[in-house]
């Protein structure tokens, strides 16, 4: 296979037909083609239309997914890992057929080393099932997309969430993976030493690679201590600018923060209405600092001078785990809150990242071109570390709001680029983003493509995600 091919996604009709009885054969009840079943495995939580799988396997073991890889290669039939189907580019679609192998069914945490302060999981475990299994242990895993996301999905998509400021993305706490690769063989990336200089960096090679390399089989994941106080609060700002000059103030200044995030006037007027907050409707940051009582209640107390200078307050924050949750709960509720601005539309959900003196300059220009475009798309923001979302309001029905939303997000990350930004911080590129990976890193395309031809020869790997066909 030529590498010009990898990106392109042709079905192997004969392949298909052949594995279908072997895999019914083999695994039984676990694996189904009802149409019911394939259709739930190719939905998308965006507009991008789905594209279903011939078939769905729910693996129960490592073993489980060796063989359905073995068996797939050789038919060269392609095979799309599942987590919970929340990923937002179209990655668990099959543009070519295939079999989508679900590891919902491996979901057991296998070792929590407290001392260490690490944990092995199997990839169906959620996030917040593992910090349900923690609790008790005094420790939590801090990475939060929003999405009740699987531990696999998250590190295949290289998530990250309101806590990233602090904690850092999966990137940063991932220690080691086990993954099936395209010839049906396991690699373990590394041991649980907390640094290695041994051979290359295969643990971040496969964290971000959206199953195009290898299915995630295997984590071991860093742990922190629950901290031993919180405190968090939400505090208004005249203008995005003013609100994005604290941010930038707050970094800079040292503050520990673990979360800080913006919202922009229209995503607060949704958030009043959907989540009965008592806020003024203009930009808004929620945020929130971990420690002990005496330092967290210092963060806070700083942070409201800071907001002060620019403008901003007053910063209502609070200690009560209450009143916390039902911050949090807004924020993460943003995305149906924001569905009440146009009624029947759907969201285009799209994320880019630029450097955070760059913040306030693209979210201006981004607020000028939505008003412009005559489009609703409220805003929110990780904006600690320069990341926003927009939510694109759109009737799927009709051709030419689609085709307004698009080049919207096309001026979106062209606008990133300009800044020294990435067209995604968090959501990944799948089929969504192809397109604007080459404009970011340019050569650096021909290296993943040679990566991909490498460890996938066949290309049966997750194909027609994250490289475009040569030339298109």
């Amino acid at each position: 296979m030529a590498l010009s091919d990898f990106g392109s996604a042709a079905r192997n009709e004969a392949g298909i037909a052949a594995i279908l009885p072997i895999l019914k054969e083999r695994f039984g009840d676990i694996f189904h083609a009802s149409a019911a079943m394939r259709e739930t495995h190719a939905h998308t939580t965006t507009y991008i239309p789905s594209q279903i799988p011939d078939g769905v396997l729910f693996a129960r073991s490592t073993a489980d997914v060796q063989e359905a890889v073995r068996i797939c290669a050789t038919h060269r039939v392609p095979l799309i890992p599942f987590g919970t189907g929340s990923s937002l580019e179209g990655h668990v679609n099959a543009p070519a057929g295939g079999i989508s192998i679900d590891t919902s069914s491996m979901n057991r945490v296998l070792a929590v080393n407290a001392q260490d302060l690490d944990c092995t999981v199997e990839p169906g475990v959620t996030r917040e099932a593992l910090n349900t299994y923690l609790r008790d242990t005094g420790l939590f895993f801090p990475i939060d997309p929003g999405a009740n996301a699987s531990l696999g999905g998250m590190a295949a998509t290289r998530a990250s969430g309101t806590n990233a400021v602090r904690y850092g993305t999966m990137r940063e706490n991932v220690i080691a993976l086990e993954a099936v690769m395209a010839d049906g063989e396991v690699v373990r990336t590394a041991q649980r030493a907390r640094k290695s200089s041994a051979g290359y960096d295969l643990t971040r090679l496969l964290i971000g690679s959206e199953g195009t390399l290898g299915i995630i089989t295997g984590l071991t994941l860093k742990l922190q201590g629950i901290p031993e106080a919180i405190s968090g609060g939400v505090c208004p700002f005249p203008s995005v600018e003013a609100a994005c000059d604290a941010v930038i103030l707050t970094i800079q200044s040292g503050i520990p923060v673990a979360r800080i995030e913006l919202v922009n006037a229209l995503q607060m007027r949704a958030l009043k209405t959907y989540s009965k907050l008592d806020y003024p409707e203009t930009p808004c940051l929620f945020l929130e600092f971990h420690g002990s009582p005496a330092s967290v209640a210092e963060q806070a107390e700083r942070f409201g001078e800071i907001a002060e200078e620019f403008g901003g307050g007053p910063f209502l924050w609070t200690v009560d785990a209450e009143e916390r949750a039902k911050l949090w709960k807004a924020r993460h509720d943003a995305y149906w809150a924001s569905l009440t601005l146009r009624p029947g539309a759907k969201g285009l959900s799209t994320d880019v990242c630029v450097p955070i003196s760059r913040l306030a300059e693209c979210i201006r220009e981004t607020e000028a071109d939505i008003e412009q475009a005559g489009l609703i798309a409220p805003i929110v923001g990780h904006v600690g570390d320069g990341n926003f979302h927009t939510l694109v309001l759109i009737d799927t029905d009709d051709p030419s709001d689609i085709l307004k939303a698009e080049n919207f997000v096309a001026r979106l990350n062209e606008r990133a680029l300009r800044m020294d930004g990435t067209c995604t911080g968090e959501h990944g590129i799948g089929q969504g983003k192809m397109k604007f990976l080459e404009a970011e890193l340019g050569h650096g395309v021909a290296v993943m493509r040679a990566v991909k031809h490498a460890l996938d020869p066949l290309n049966i790997m997750n194909p027609g995600k994250i490289l475009l066909p040569r030339g298109v």
